[in-house]
Formats: C-alpha cells, sequence, structure tokens
C-alpha cells in the first residue's frame, strides 16, 4: 500500500475542516492552508463529499465543513475508499483480491497478509478526532507511535 498524494491531501483537508468545526471554509481557504493545488482540492473535496465525510455551501459565504463529526470519521476507510486496498500485493488483497503465480506455495503471502492486517488494524482504529488530538507523536527513527 502506498498513499498517494491524492489520499495524503484527502487527510490534510479532512483535518483542517476538522480543527474548524462546523465553520465552512472556502476553497481558497482550504488550498491555501493545506497547500494542495486548487484545482486539485477541488476533485478531492468533491470525492469527499461523494463518500460522505464533507458537505458543501453555495454562494458568496460558501465553502465546506464536516459532514460527520472527527470521531466518526476513520482513516482506514478514507484511504480505501479514495486509494483503494490497503493490501501492499494483490494475492493478499481481501477486495481485490488476484491470484499470483505461485499461489500454492508462495512463501511471501502470509508476510504480504500480515503486513495488511497490521496496516488495516492501526488504520481502522485511528479517527479523525484522534489526529486531532494529537494522540501520535513522532517515534525514535522518524517512525510513528502511538502515545
Amino acid at each position: 500500500m502506498k498513499v498517494s498524494s491524492k489520499g495524503e491531501y484527502a487527510l490534510r483537508a479532512l483535518l483542517l475542516l476538522g480543527q474548524n468545526g462546523s465553520s465552512v471554509l472556502s476553497i481558497g481557504e482550504v488550498a491555501e492552508k493545506t497547500r494542495v493545488p486548487l484545482h486539485y482540492l477541488e476533485h478531492i473535496l468533491l470525492q469527499l463529499k461523494k463518500h460522505g465525510y464533507v458537505q458543501s455551501k453555495r454562494g458568496v459565504q460558501g465553502g465546506y465543513a464536516l459532514r460527520l463529526t472527527p470521531g466518526q470519521i476513520r482513516i482506514g476507510e478514507v484511504i480505501r475508499n479514495l486509494e483503494g486496498p490497503l493490501a501492499p500485493m494483490s494475492c493478499a488483497s481481501v477486495t481485490a483480491y488476484e491470484p499470483c503465480r505461485l499461489e500454492a506455495g508462495c512463501l511471501l503471502k502470509p508476510l504480504w497478509v500480515l503486513v495488511r492486517d497490521t496496516v488495516a488494524r492501526v488504520l481502522d482504529q485511528t479517527t479523525l478526532a484522534d489526529l486531532l488530538e494529537g494522540k501520535f507523536r513522532a517515534g525514535n527513527g522518524g517512525g510513528e507511535g502511538r502515545v
């Protein structure tokens, strides 16, 4: 699994909207504060709206706000909806399974399944609220660790 710029930018936008509560932010404000190109952000916010994470308001005072509370938004679900399966290899995917050439005798598949399960567990247990509340801190070696 690799999170593309789309997934990263979507999470940045959700975090910013979460920091602003029920306030509506213009797409220009979101683009400026998240440093996401406006045209790309429009596409991402439309996807987030389609999946029910944000709502939009039209007009001069229009923009975007969270539709759900930060505690209702699970990071794993957001990533799956925008990026696809979390498995590092298709032979280990639950939703997009494709057999590999060595399926019967593959010694790597258990590793890929463990990676998938570990990543899924962390992302599925993490909400936007957890990130907003700072429940993660930088660990040694540049990795992230849960407090």
